[in-house]
């Protein structure tokens, strides 16, 4: 296990390696650029110079380069073109958001998922089957931001149900710690805070869950019908197993593997996917900063995301990789 972990890290050097060349030859390939963007269209040629020569775009590619790998290894990703300020700190302030947007709708996706995939399998057939493969494709066709565009204007603006926008009402006086306003309201005991934010994280948590709960419903119930025609499964039946044994330790847990490559999979995207739906809901996550960033051309910006969300994919691929040999320890990851 411990090998499986340090060559894992090993590998995420040469992968962010050689995102990063590509990266930084494809945003500076982009027509335009930061002086452009920030000058307008009725800025002069030489204010444009000046604006480069400032921020050191006049330099050759491969001395950019070299100058961002250096404030790279230093932990610095350096400074927004467009705000000035750091690109950690921007970070900081605005990613919590879109990470407890993601993991509330991979949340949603999972447990309701995964038993409704499993119980269309043992009931083919039957409406439960019929409901649930139907739903899953309408689920898979909906834009996202169109589904949520639907879900505002129904529980949020008709029903009143929920509110529409924002991660917390004008009223609420959280104490912010972790920058998690669900996890910081259970953390200070200001319950009212927590359950604030659960309301207000329910709209876009639901409208981001839809592409992947369809598709781990689809994914759970065609692994389940597979492993339900298995030798080892009738074997067991016919011995006079428990049929709750042979489902839970036989069917169920064999079931899982493809399951939790598909979750991992999907995981890593919603970091990416939440962009439009925190536009739609004004969630004040990380995805307006980044919209604004590429029509700013801003390069250390840009940068800093994209290997951002390539390390929390190879973490991801890390930790599936480690729920494999839990789920099956037949199963042996060289």
């Amino acid at each position: 296990m411990l090998r499986l972990i340090v060559r894992r890290l090993l590998q995420l050097v040469p992968t962010l390696l050689g995102l990063s060349v590509l990266l930084f030859l494809w945003l500076h390939r982009l027509p335009g650029g930061p002086a452009s963007a920030l000058l307008g269209e009725r800025a002069t040629e030489a204010d444009r110079r000046q604006i480069e020569e400032a921020l050191g775009l006049n330099d050759p590619v491969w001395v950019q380069y070299g100058r961002w790998m250096e404030r790279l290894l230093q932990l610095d990703l350096g400074s927004s073109v467009r705000t000035g300020r750091p690109v950690w700190e921007e970070f900081t302030q605005r990613f919590p958001a879109t990470v407890e947007l993601a993991l509330a709708a991979m949340l949603i996706a999972v447990v309701v998922g995964i038993p409704l995939g499993y119980f269309a399998a043992r009931r083919r057939g039957t409406w439960l089957d019929v409901g649930a493969v139907s739903g899953s494709l309408i689920g898979i066709c909906i834009p996202v931001f169109f589904l949520g565009f639907i879900l505002r204007a129904v529980f949020a603006v008709n029903l009143g149900w929920l509110p529409s926008f924002g991660r917390q009402s004008t009223g609420i006086d959280a104490t912010e710690i972790t920058g998690f306003y669900v996890l910081d309201g259970l953390l200070t005991g200001e319950f009212d805070a927590s359950w604030d934010a659960i309301e207000h994280l329910a709209l876009p948590a639901l409208a981001l869950a839809s592409i992947p709960l369809a598709v781990i419903v689809r994914i759970t119930r065609a692994s389940v019908l597979e492993v339900l025609g298995e030798d080892y499964v009738r074997t067991a039946e016919s011995k006079g197993i428990a049929r709750r044994v042979v489902r839970g330790r036989h069917v169920l847990r064999n079931a899982l593997l493809p399951v939790v490559t598909t979750v991992g999979l999907l995981a890593g995207s919603l970091l990416s996917g939440a962009v439009l739906t925190e536009s739609v809901f004004a969630f004040g996550g990380i995805g307006s900063f980044i919209r604004d960033a590429i029509d700013a051309r801003d390069y250390p910006v840009l940068m800093g995301f994209i290997l951002f969300i390539a390390l929390l994919y190879v973490a991801i691929n890390l930790l599936v990789d480690l729920a494999y040999s839990l789920i099956d320890p037949r199963v042996r990851v060289n």
